[in-house]
């Protein structure tokens, strides 16, 4: 089993450099798993309490329970991986059976901050662009996908968003094998991913 951990900024490609790495892989083989299943269960608290919740801090992130399903996975067993919900701010009552894959892809803005989240990764990538171009991203998403307001995400942007980046998410930079620069198609360090991953399933 090979786990790969891919992180970096809001909007800086993750999800479309993951597309790249497995779109020629074997389907039964891969599986991918987000960060964002594993924010904190906020049930206990109001909505608007939970809208007031820095999501992007570490403390925001279930990593214990993330760390037990990637063990969970390096066993052979299967799991319940928990579903998120943006619009409401929690998990909901569904989950999604996820089942030992060859290849294991995180992905998620924090999940190379955290010291025992690193050491189950074989691989661990960080993806770079430019920050005005996150934003860019960044809005597009939180309004079309999630109900978010323009206002609402520029005043999250200029007071968690940011800051967080510069604290939590760009030191994770250092701990990462391989650094994809994300302000354009880069075909040639997704290339030397898959090559190395399909050299593992043996493709």
């Amino acid at each position: 089993m090979l786990i790969i951990g891919i992180g970096g900024g809001t909007g800086s490609g993750k999800t479309t450099v993951v597309q790249q790495i497995v779109e020629q892989l074997p389907v039964d083989e891969v599986c991918v798993i987000s960060q964002d299943s594993y924010y904190k269960d906020t049930s206990h608290l109001t909505f608007e309490d939970r809208v007031k919740i820095n999501f992007d801090h570490p403390n925001s992130i279930d990593f214990p329970l993330l760390a037990t399903h990637l063990e969970a996975l390096k066993r052979g067993d299967s799991f319940e991986q928990p579903v998120y919900s943006f619009v409401a701010h929690n998990r909901t009552d569904e989950t999604v059976t996820t089942h030992p894959r060859k290849v294991i892809i995180v992905e998620g803005i924090l999940i190379l901050t955290h010291p025992e989240i690193r050491e189950l990764f074989d691989i661990k990538i960080f993806v770079h662009a430019d920050s005005d171009e996150r934003l860019i991203r960044r809005l597009k998403r939180d309004i079309a996908d999630r109900g978010r307001d323009l206002d609402e995400v520029l005043t999250r942007y200029q007071t968690t968003l940011k800051p967080m980046h510069m604290q939590f998410i760009e030191p994770s930079k250092e701990f990462a094998d391989i650094i994809i620069p994300n302000n354009r198609y880069n075909t040639v360090a997704v290339d030397v991913i898959r090559n190395i991953v399909q050299q593992k399933l043996g493709v």
